[in-house]
């Protein structure tokens, strides 16, 4: 049986379409079409049903998906760790949310990046979770930070690390609200209080009433940015209250720029995942990249 078809299938049964495999494979879409009814009159037996919105593998079609995947990623990482016994020729395309990938993925990732013979080339776009997810699919980055677990056998992901999230204003609101009020009050007092955020629906601060109050604030935005660091600027200057991830914000609650105004039992957490297309980690400069990170994050918690 030729490797190469069941590369074409394999990377069909992952991306659960024809054209996004085109993409990844650099064929045409009629290339990709060709090739899997090759195999599947070679097998005798049809292996994708075909819908509206890409394809679903018959039965037969994920009995070989099983089989083959392993031992083609297997073939992939031999190939790799030939061709390139060192990743220096290699480019690393990084996305991610802005501000975790800039303070914390890029500094770690910047090590990597030396004249030691091992380094590689780095490339960093941010996004939120929903483009990051679409770009990698796409193939248009090898490494992903997200938020959001995606579905499907086409993105791999591994838990990297949880995020703290934190009710922070400037201490004049602090003062204002006084000690133990908000606690009692919970949405209710933040009606009267400006709050600042990085989307109208508030995103942040719904979540964090949700796993606090058990209930949604009733605000609107005094102020939109869509950056947490420009968030935490205009909380510094007095503009409201936020709700902002513990290591963007520890420096300025040890300054004093800013006041925690709650300490629950369990804080809302988040957490972030490291993504890839499955069977990319066989690539050297993936791999090294993901297990760097994920040792990085150790010391993130």
């Amino acid at each position: 049986m030729d490797l190469a078809l069941l590369r074409t299938f394999v990377t069909v049964h992952r991306a659960g379409s024809f054209t996004r495999a085109a993409a990844l494979l650099g064929l045409s879409q009629p290339a990709v079409t060709s090739q899997i009814r090759t195999l599947e009159r070679q097998l005798g037996r049809p292996l994708f049903l075909r819908q509206a919105r890409g394809v679903t593998p018959t039965t037969m079609g994920d009995e070989l998906a099983h089989k083959a995947a392993p031992h083609l990623d297997a073939l992939v990482e031999i190939t790799e760790e030939g061709l390139h016994e060192d990743s220096s020729d290699r480019t690393l395309h990084l996305a991610g949310p802005p501000e975790f990938t800039a303070g914390r993925a890029l500094p770690a990732l910047t090590s990597l990046t030396g004249d030691d013979g091992h380094g590689f080339a780095l490339r960093a776009s941010f996004g939120n979770a929903e483009e990051v997810l679409e770009g990698l699919a796409a193939g248009h980055h090898d490494l992903a930070i997200t938020t959001a677990r995606p579905r499907g056998a086409l993105l791999t992901a591994t838990p990297l690390c949880d995020e703290e999230h934190v009710l922070v204003a400037a201490p004049r609101w602090a003062a204002r609200i006084g000690p133990g009020k908000l606690r009692r009050k919970g949405a209710v007092t933040v009606e009267n209080l400006p709050v600042v955020e990085v989307h109208e629906s508030l995103p942040l601060v719904s979540r964090y009433w949700a796993a606090v109050f058990d209930s949604r604030p009733s605000a609107s935005g005094a102020v939109i940015v869509p950056d947490l660091r420009a968030v935490l600027a205009c909380v510094t200057t007095g503009a409201g209250l936020a709700v902002l991830p513990r290591y963007l914000c520890a420096d300025a609650l040890d300054r004093g720029d800013v006041v925690a105004l709650l300490d629950p039992a369990v804080p809302p957490l988040r957490t972030y995942f490291l993504v890839v297309r499955t069977g990319t980690l066989a690539m050297p400069h993936i791999t090294r990249a993901h297990e760097w990170l994920r040792r990085a994050a150790i010391d993130w918690a």
